[in-house]
C-alpha cells in the first residue's frame, strides 16, 4: 500500500515579523507578519509542486496558533496532527533587513514556546511515519532536551519502518555552540539517507573546510547517507552521484527577502529525489531557492510551470 504522504516533518513554526530595508525596528510602526520555520517552509514549498505533505507540531490553542495552521493549510500543507496545547507560546522572530555595510538582524522570542515540551507520547507516529519520506533538521534538536529526544526516536522510528529520513543541519549560532551542535548531531547523522549542509556549517560544526569534493568526502565520513549535497550560497550547490562530482550553479535572483533560501534548495532536491533523480533535484533547488528569494516571507509560493520556467531560462518581464 502506498504511503499517505510523500514527505512528513515536524518542528517549530513560528511567528514572523519584519520591517523593510532601511527601517530599523526600534522605531518600527508597522511589522509585516508570516509564519516560518525550517520544517514547514519545505512542506508548504513541496505542497505547491503538487506533493503530498504532513507537518506536526505543538502549538499554542489561540489565535496565533491558528494563524500558523491557516497558513500551513493554505499552502496545501496536512495540520491534521498538530497538538493544540492552551495556555502555551508561539515562538517569535524579528527581522530587520538592512543594506550592506550593515548586516540584517534576526530577534529570536522562542524559549519556552509550546514544541519544545512536545513529548513522544502525544506524536501521532502512525501519521508522521505513512510517508515516503521524513524531514528533519538541526533546529529542532537545539531547542530543548525533549524536542532532541524527539528527534533521534522518530529517525530510529524511521528506520524500522523503512521511510527515508532527510536531513538539514542547518545550524543555528544563537540556539547553541557548534562544540554542543558537533556532538548531538554527529550522534544523528549515521541515522539519515540523505544529508543537505551548508558550506559554513560543515566547517563551522564539522571541522571540515577546503573544495567541495574535500567537504563531502569529510561528511560521507560521518554519515552512512546514500546522498549528501553541499550548498554553497550564491555557488550553489555539489555533490558526489556514483562517483562523480556534480556541481550547480547558483540562479542569479534580485533579492527581496533574504531568508528561506536553503529551505527552497532542500524542497526541490527532495522532489527530485521523489521522482528518483537527485541531480534534477539539485538543479530544481537552486531554482527554488532564486524564487524564495524573490519573494516576501519563508515560504515560497511556486507552482511546477513556474519552476520549469525559471529552469529553462527563458525570463519575461510580464508574462501576458
Amino acid at each position: 500500500m502506498n504511503p499517505r504522504f510523500d514527505l512528513t516533518s515536524f518542528g517549530e513554526t513560528m511567528v514572523r515579523l519584519s520591517v523593510p530595508v532601511g527601517v530599523r525596528l526600534e522605531q518600527a510602526k508597522v511589522f509585516d507578519v508570516h509564519p516560518g520555520g525550517t520544517e514547514s517552509n519545505v512542506c508548504a514549498a513541496l505542497a505547491g509542486l503538487g506533493r503530498r505533505c504532513g507537518w506536526l507540531s505543538r502549538l499554542p490553542d489561540g489565535p496565533l496558533g491558528r494563524l500558523v495552521i491557516r497558513g500551513l493549510r493554505e499552502a496545501g500543507v496536512d495540520t491534521g496532527a498538530v497538538v493544540m496545547a492552551p495556555g502555551t507560546r508561539v515562538g517569535t522572530y524579528f527581522v530587520e533587513f538592512a543594506a550592506p555595510p550593515r548586516s540584517s538582524e534576526v530577534i529570536y522570542d522562542r524559549k519556552d514556546s509550546a514544541v519544545t515540551e512536545l513529548t513522544s507520547a502525544e506524536v501521532d507516529w502512525d501519521y508522521l511515519l505513512d510517508s515516503r519520506i521524513l524531514h528533519l533538521t538541526g533546529v529542532t534538536p537545539a531547542l530543548s532536551a525533549s524536542c532532541a529526544d524527539l528527534v533521534s526516536e522518530a529517525m530510529h522510528r524511521a528506520r524500522e519502518r523503512g521511510v527515508v529520513v532527510s536531513f538539514d543541519v542547518n545550524y543555528r549560532t544563537k540556539l547553541w555552540s557548534p562544540v554542543e551542535a558537533g556532538s548531538r548531531l554527529g550522534a544523528l547523522l549515521p541515522l539519515v539517507d540523505i544529508l543537505v549542509c551548508g558550506q559554513g556549517d560543515a566547517a563551522t560544526v564539522f571541522g571540515l573546510g577546503g573544495e567541495p569534493a574535500e567537504v563531502l568526502e569529510g561528511l560521507a565520513g560521518l554519515t552512512e547517507a546514500r546522498h549528501i549535497v553541499l550548498t554553497r550560497s550564491d555557488q550553489g550547490a555539489a555533490s558526489v552521484v556514483a562517483g562523480t562530482l556534480v556541481e550547480v550553479a547558483a540562479v542569479p535572483v534580485e533579492l527581496v527577502d533574504r531568508l528561506g533560501a536553503g529551505d527552497g534548495f532542500t524542497s526541490g532536491l527532495l522532489d527530485g529525489f521523489l521522482d528518483g533523480d537527485v541531480v534534477a533535484g539539485m538543479r530544481r533547488g537552486v531554482a527554488l531557492a532564486a524564487l524564495v528569494l524573490g519573494q516576501r516571507g519563508d515560504m515560497v509560493a511556486a507552482t511546477r510551470p513556474e519552476l520549469e520556467q525559471v529552469m529553462s531560462g527563458v525570463h519575461k518581464d510580464i508574462s501576458r
